[in-house]
């Protein structure tokens, strides 16, 4: 590990600032020129691809000919660690806008860059601002473009899945679209919320069956979300299955 850190901060960390300072310029600049489908989702995508590479990380998906390019899906994952987030946006090879904290915009570079994109911000402050987020979602959610959210809200202390938020099962029961459970692994032993430095190891995302709405109103809405807990813990490995509260996440 002497030598991996010494690459890291030699190497990695500099060219991976480089490359996320390139990729946000690309995304604003191009999604004001035209076509933000293809900027608002590409740059992004090169770059958490760069990124992988420049950690030495190895990378393994199974189950993406489950879905569809040309349908709009609501994809929910269990939330391991930092590095979940280039795994998805480089691997799953579906146009997609994120779900994401309000808080993230302050973030220099990479939140003007989502903003640009056309991500989503929950604004939780009040019931106007989740009618807007719902209405957001509404007018992007079209030809393809799906969404991806971290129904737990935070990443995991322990491996383990804590509570899933309703908010995501919610919208797909509003806008009608399938639901597709994905199964992170290998995020946790990366970088996980306590740690300040990565170590390389291998991230595996599973994508499983969509689920279809069947009817409508908080009965569909809780049997999506126990059938997408159940499919999500099923790809984790042993000692990571069963259900852990994070410390910093409210009961439902």
């Amino acid at each position: 590990m002497f030598f991996y850190y010494i690459y890291m901060f030699c190497i990695a960390v500099p060219l991976g600032i480089v490359a996320t300072i390139i990729a946000a310029m690309v995304t604003i600049i191009g999604t004001s020129v035209g076509n933000a489908h293809f900027w608002g989702y590409h740059p992004g995508k090169v770059w958490s691809r760069v990124i992988c590479a420049l950690f030495l990380i190895r990378v393994k998906v199974v189950g993406r000919e489950k879905t569809d390019s040309k349908h709009s899906y609501v994809f929910v994952a269990n939330h391991q660690g930092a590095f979940d987030i280039f795994l998805i946006y480089g691997y799953l090879g579906r146009n997609f806008k994120w779900m994401m904290k309000k808080s993230l915009r302050r973030i220099p570079f990479v939140g003007k860059a989502c903003e640009a994109a056309g991500h989503i911000f929950v604004d939780r402050t009040s019931a106007g601002g989740v009618r807007g987020t719902i209405t957001k979602a509404h007018d992007t959610l079209v030809d393809g473009t799906s969404l991806v959210v971290f129904p737990e809200g935070s990443r995991t202390f322990t491996g383990h899945m804590g509570y899933f938020k309703k908010g995501a099962f919610q919208l797909a029961d509003e806008l009608r679209l399938p639901v597709v459970p994905m199964t992170i692994d290998g995020s946790f032993e990366i970088l996980p919320r306590f740690k300040r430095l990565p170590r390389p190891h291998r991230l595996t995302l599973t994508i499983h069956d969509p689920i279809a709405p069947e009817g409508e109103g908080l009965g569909d809405i809780k049997r999506t979300m126990k059938l997408a807990y159940e499919a999500i813990e099923a790809g984790l490995p042993e000692a990571y299955r069963g259900m852990v509260k994070n410390a910093d996440q409210e009961i439902p």
